[in-house]
């Protein structure tokens, strides 16, 4: 038996566009993301079979009247749609809208942030059948065929549902081995490309795409750290590439991995795939700074990539060891200065409140910026997320008590350190954010930049523009 599946990424929140994939789920102000996940489950689901509907209500800037519309017009048997930690009520009123209009439908979220607080998250979103906790590739197309076929619930790992008035949770999934497995996302399904982009709208038709997933890297602050790391081959990318290129006119990728250069060799075999293909796609990605030399990435600028992303967290080194980071400042520094010599465009993140911060180590991160000066960079707070190893330091056997989940912001503290209090590191945020915007060197160093690549005037007028906005009118709330 066959179902018809909705799939819904919710309205934007308080107006503000939120990004639902995964290690990113949070509000984000400048960046507007198509719902990648959710094409990739909606071409699993129709490769079992199921008629598949998909709605982008974040994308389209549409409300839940919008969506009681479509499901009364689609009339599906199943809803399945995305939710954040921070927006959890909010998006908790898709399901409500859902029933509002047939209680019969069933409804499952899928949120991996809150993965391990199953019956929580039931307990607190009573219109919401089903919890996909884990690897949505293998999970929901398990739970849809399911429900299609009457199979016992308990027999579908990685989910949480009700029971009567009991919440059962069912054991681990088992992440998608063969990621070239995968079928092209159902790309059909948007209208068009037009509402995405990352950071300022610019480089359109744009958008995000996994080319790998996971990160057996530990850092204790980290909510995929030691997760599988599995990969999809260059011709499997190159495949998705040249769909996107003659159906979307496609100019500009961010591949959405959280390690891409993690296997040099293949890296190497997409770089020279599309230089020999010659798509003319800008691409941009994010890995880790020891990952990454002078060589390779000037193979990655000629086959076109224009941007890199590095998570630094800190520039002491004594914070870098106490998480387990496993990349010295050094390399941290070494990788900065290698992108931006083969022009490059790198943006850093940064972490204020990691165990055993102070304003020693705060002037450390200060110090590293004022030396490297990244193209742009994010200055977010720690975030002791549920699952984390960071949570276990902070709340395992502190005593504290733990926040409630919908405050975890990572542009508003919620937990100290011994020396610095939640209000210290929102100030030391807002330090950090002053020391690169106020940089003449820093105002400088980009304008050679756009010397060197004037064809980014308009993405850097853009950046410009927002970054004005959002540190004068907004405090840097919301902008990660």
């Amino acid at each position: 038996m066959a179902l018809k599946v909705l799939l819904i990424n919710p309205p934007r929140f308080e107006g503000i566009s939120v990004i639902r994939e995964e290690r990113c789920e949070i509000t984000e102000r400048y960046s507007v993301l198509e719902p990648y996940s959710l094409l990739q489950t909606a071409a699993l689901l129709r490769k079992a079979g199921h008629q598949v509907g998909l709605v982008d209500l974040n994308g389209r800037e549409l409300g839940y009247d919008a969506l009681e519309d479509e499901v009364q017009r689609f009339r599906p048997d199943a809803v399945v749609y995305r939710f954040t930690p921070t927006t959890f009520d909010w998006d908790q009123r898709t399901a409500s809208t859902v029933k509002g209009v047939d209680r019969s439908i069933t409804t499952a979220g899928i949120c991996w942030t809150l993965h391990t607080m199953p019956k929580q998250v039931l307990g607190e979103a009573p219109d919401q059948d089903f919890y996909v906790r884990q690897d949505y590739e293998t999970v929901t197309p398990a739970l849809i065929d399911a429900l299609a076929n009457g199979s016992p619930l308990g027999n579908v790992a990685g989910i949480a549902y009700r029971e009567g008035s009991e919440i059962k949770v069912t054991g681990p999934s088992v992440p998608l081995k063969n990621y070239d497995s995968l079928p092209l996302p159902a790309y059909d399904l948007l209208p068009d490309l037009k509402p995405y982009y990352v950071t300022a709208p610019a480089g359109r038709p744009f958008t995000i795409l996994y080319t790998s997933k996971g990160c057996p890297y530990k850092c204790s602050f980290c909510t995929v750290a030691g997760t599988p790391w599995k990969m999809r081959t260059a011709p499997h990318i190159l495949e998705e590439l040249r769909y996107l290129k003659e159906h979307f006119g496609l100019r500009t990728a961010s591949f959405f991995d959280e390690t891409f250069t993690f296997n040099r060799k293949r890296v190497e075999e997409i770089c020279r795939s599309l230089i020999d293909e010659d798509l003319r796609i800008k691409w941009y990605c994010n890995t880790r700074a020891h990952l990454v030399d002078g060589e390779l990435l000037g193979l990655m600028r000629k086959a076109g990539c224009r941007g890199i992303s590095f998570g630094i967290e800190s520039g002491s080194q004594r914070i870098l060891d106490t998480v387990e980071k496993h990349v010295t400042v050094q390399q941290a520094k070494d990788a900065v200065l290698a992108a931006k010599a083969h022009r490059l465009k790198v943006l850093c993140s940064f972490i204020f409140g990691l165990p055993g911060e102070d304003w020693e180590s705060v002037e450390e991160t200060l110090k590293f910026v004022r030396e490297t000066l990244p193209t742009s960079a994010q200055f977010n707070v720690a975030v002791p997320y549920p699952g984390t190893r960071l949570h276990e330091q902070i709340y395992g056997v502190s005593g504290l008590e733990e926040p409630d989940f919908r405050k975890m912001y990572q542009h508003a503290s919620v937990v100290g350190t011994e020396k610095l209090t939640p209000e210290d590191l929102d100030k030391a945020r807002k330090m950090a954010y002053k020391t690169l915007y106020s940089s003449g060197r820093w105002w400088a160093s980009n304008i050679k930049h756009l010397v060197r690549e004037p064809s980014d005037l308009y993405l850097a007028t853009r950046y410009a523009l927002k970054i004005t906005n959002n540190y004068v009118f907004h405090g840097m709330k919301d902008a990660h």
